[in-house]
């Protein structure tokens, strides 16, 4: 299927590793230009198609910065997918998770996508035209647990802030939706510092039986892959969806077993 994305402009946000590198690469195969933007870039740096941007996101001016390189270079922005996104598990729960712990979660998780989308909505509305995909998790509205109270906190500002801007813009032609993972296979669960080994450190296991454990009560049997997510952000962001704004697509390999 031709998603219609030739010579289009995507802004990719934490697309140097996992599941931005992912949608930078599948945005590229379908045609589109990519402005990528992260801290680092050394995935990036010269892939064809793609600007690789050194920014630090969670710099109150960074979203913004990474926009405007976007017009500079091509003068005109259709889509943005804001991405990059963190979580840290909080083993001693709620009560051992402090104010500037959540403001961490907060600014990374979700005052990036907040500016990012703000800054690229003046170019969108001066075109008429533009897709937004927000990066959200399962984690949003299913099971919150105390282990990642401030990322769920976080998403699910992500998720009501979609909605709430798809009802304002969309009659001015620009489409917001998001996409919430479950576990994916990239070092956020899976890397030294991720989330199956501190969880394995917290109770005194290792970090294959988190994993496994965790598959177990996927209907898949496995996690997600970034490729995965990537294809349903591509299309998302595609016109191919051109009648899909508010939605909040769930990719989690049949977790959630309630509607």
């Amino acid at each position: 299927m031709d998603l219609q994305l030739t010579d289009k402009v995507a802004v990719v946000t934490g697309a140097n590793s996992g599941i931005g590198l992912a949608i930078t690469r599948a945005l590229v195969a379908e045609g589109a230009y990519v402005v990528a933007g992260s801290l680092s870039t050394e995935n990036l740096d010269g892939v064809d198609r793609v600007l690789a941007v050194s920014v630090d996101l969670l710099a109150e001016n960074g979203p913004a910065t990474l926009i405007k390189r976007a017009i500079d270079e091509h003068g005109r922005l259709d889509v943005l997918v804001n991405n990059v996104g963190a979580v840290r598990i909080r083993v001693d729960g709620f009560l051992a998770t402090s104010d500037e712990e959540f403001e961490w979660a907060l600014k990374i998780d979700f005052f990036t996508g907040l500016r990012a989308t703000r800054a690229a909505l003046r170019p969108m509305l001066e075109q008429g035209s533009g897709s937004i995909v927000n990066i959200a998790s399962v984690n949003s509205f299913f099971q919150p647990d105390a282990a990642t109270v401030d990322y769920g906190v976080a998403k699910a500002g992500v998720v009501n802030l979609s909605k709430s801007l798809s009802q304002e813009f969309g009659p001015k032609g620009i489409r917001v939706n998001c996409v919430s993972p479950g576990q994916v296979s990239t070092d956020l669960w899976l890397g030294e510092h991720g989330v199956a080994a501190t969880l394995a450190d917290a109770t005194g296991t290792d970090a294959d039986t988190i994993r496994a454990s965790a598959a177990a009560a996927i209907a898949t049997g496995r996690f997600t892959t970034p490729q995965e997510v990537a294809t349903l952000v591509t299309f998302l962001a595609s016109d191919r969806a051109a009648n899909i704004t508010g939605a909040n697509y769930v990719i989690d390999g049949g977790l959630i077993k309630t509607t």
